[in-house]
Formats: structure tokens, sequence, C-alpha cells
């Protein structure tokens, strides 16, 4: 491939990687991962399989959403023998894409440990779609636009149960979201906290944070595996987005 014919790297402070290909088309990647959560040994924190792999799927789904990108491919690298926990792991990824209703869409590839025992559980997962110039939405802020949160932060033991209690988004909130005219960016929170993902959003439009007063949420806490989503919006259309999300809604603060 001659060097002219490269993509070219797009600049933006989210943790996901765009690629432009021409004037219309754009890749983009996403990617998380999970250390130390499982069914295993010498993991700290104890969930089956599945569950890990539902999470963790999330997250990196939930990136390539929320910029505005069609996924077509997942990858799921995994630091665990292939029976019986590589396939429980791989059962929670089919889940999350099947509930994400992309089952028809993506293509999925793994890998496993096939050589040493392991007796603690690690999990990668990376996200491929495509987008084009209109339908990305990184950038999109606008002056005067009010940033809310979706979902409470938690972490660790505390998820499955906010889970339960429906208090963190999932990737149909991020679709639903979406397909809101009037919500200008949107952006998954996880270990660096609320107001650094604000700060993010922000610095893409070329725009200034202010933080709100009285906040209920610490915005400093991490939202582990994507436990709070953010979005952007016209202030006077702030009743439109709680009426739209049946998870925890907080305006945070403004951008200017």
């Amino acid at each position: 491939m001659r060097a002219s014919s490269r993509p070219s790297l797009i600049k933006t402070s989210r943790d996901i990687r765009l690629f432009r290909f021409d004037r219309r088309r754009i890749m983009v990647v996403s990617c998380d991962s999970a250390g130390g959560i499982g069914p295993k040994t010498l993991d700290r924190v104890k969930v089956d399989g599945r569950t890990v792999g539902r999470f963790t799927a999330r997250v990196a789904l939930m990136e390539a959403l929320s910029a505005g990108a069609d996924p077509i491919c997942l990858a799921n690298t995994l630091a665990v023998e292939p029976e019986p926990t590589g396939i429980q792991i791989i059962k929670g990824i089919r889940d999350e894409v099947r509930y994400a209703r992309l089952d028809s869409r993506i293509i999925m590839i793994q890998s496993t440990e096939k050589n040493i025992p392991v007796s603690q559980t690690g999990v990668g997962v990376t996200v491929v779609g495509t987008a084009t110039s209109r339908s990305l939405k990184i950038g999109r802020c606008r002056p005067g636009d009010a940033v809310v949160a979706i979902g409470i932060p938690h972490v660790g033991d505390e998820v499955m149960k906010a889970e339960k209690e429906r208090k963190i988004p999932d990737t149909r909130d991020v679709c639903g979201l979406l397909s809101l005219p009037f919500i200008h960016e949107i952006i998954p929170v996880g270990s660096q906290g609320i107001l650094h993902e604000a700060l993010t959003i922000a610095g893409d439009s070329n725009l200034r944070f202010t933080l709100g007063r009285d906040l209920r949420l610490d915005v400093t806490r991490s939202a582990g595996p994507a436990t709070v989503a953010l979005c952007a919006c016209r202030p006077s259309l702030l009743k439109d987005v709680f009426r739209s999300i049946e998870k925890p809604v907080n305006l945070i603060g403004t951008l200017n």
C-alpha cells in the first residue's frame, strides 16, 4: 500500500481511535479489558464467566456506538482456558451483542489460552466499526449545551446490584439516545470518572465545561464498566431526556 493511500488518524481525546479513509468513510476502533474479575481462584471480584463477558463487551460496544459507528467486528482475547471459563465468557459476549440487537451485523472472532494453566481471569474485547462524516458524533457539542449523566457510578461488587436495580445504562440506552435528534453527543464513563469525560467532550468541541452546583453524584468516582453515560443537549430539551430514559438522570454542568 502506498503511503499516500493510508488512512489518516482523526484527533480525539476519547479512549477510541478514528481512521479516515476518504471524505466520507471512517473506521472506529474501541476496546475494553477486565482482569481479576470472574470465577477463578485468584479473582478479586467473584462473578460467573458469562457476566464478565457481557459487561466487557458492553463497554467496548457503548464506546463505538456512542461515537456514531456501526459495529461490524468484535474480537475477544481471553486469557483463560477454552473450557469451561472461555465458553462461558463467549456466551456472555454473545448475549450482549444479541441484547444490543447487533447479532446479525457483527462478525466475532476469539482466542483463548490453550497452553498454560490460568488461575485468574483476563478478558479483552475490541470492536471495529464504520461511520461516515455525517454519522460521527464527536465534536458536535455546542456552546450553552447542558451535560447530563445517565446512571450512577458503580464499580466492582456493586455493579450487579446496580444492574438489577436499573441504575446503570446499557447499549439499548445508548441506541435510544442516538435516535433522539436533539442529543448532540454521548460518551460512556469508565474508571476515570464523570468529570474527566465531561472535559473530554468539551475539548473535542473546543469548549469549556463548567461543573454545576449541588451535585448529587461524585464526579471523580470510577464508574467501572461504563455504569454512567454523559449526553449533551440544549437546556430547553432536558425534560425530553428525562422522559426518554428510565434510568437515573442528573444535570452535572454546562458547556461554553
